[in-house]
């Protein structure tokens, strides 16, 4: 069992920078890829980006690539998402996941999910 929590979210302008962070525990991350989700209001949950095991692969969503960057530090158990221009579109609760397919970007793919932390993007 992996128990995840993410951390970070909060309100911020358009233009503006978070960073969310999701810890693990319980068994280690080892081997998993670990992903990010993000829901909005009356919307589907939908992929943002993913990272393999070791690190050297990510995968990200259309509307986030060259403003979303994903990192991982095992040591730590952390995954990272750094979040620059945000958008009020990136308004959502985002979610952290634990899997084992890579390139999997359906959220029934992943087996562990943490509670989610809400970031808003004022205009």
């Amino acid at each position: 069992q992996v128990q995840l929590v993410e951390s970070g979210g909060g309100l911020v302008q358009a233009g503006g920078s978070l960073r969310l962070s999701c810890a693990a525990s319980g068994r280690t991350f080892k081997g998993y890829v670990i992903g990010w989700f993000r829901q909005a209001p009356g919307k589907e949950r939908e992929f943002v980006a993913a990272i393999t095991w070791s690190g050297s692969s990510t995968d990200y969503a259309d509307s986030v690539k060259g403003r979303f960057t994903i990192s991982r530090d095992n040591a730590k158990n952390t995954v990272y998402l750094q979040m620059n221009s945000l958008k009020p579109e990136d308004t959502a609760v985002y979610y952290c996941t634990a899997g084992l397919r890579w390139l999997a970007r359906l959220w029934e793919e992943y087996a562990y999910w943490g509670q989610g932390t809400q970031v808003t993007v004022s205009s």
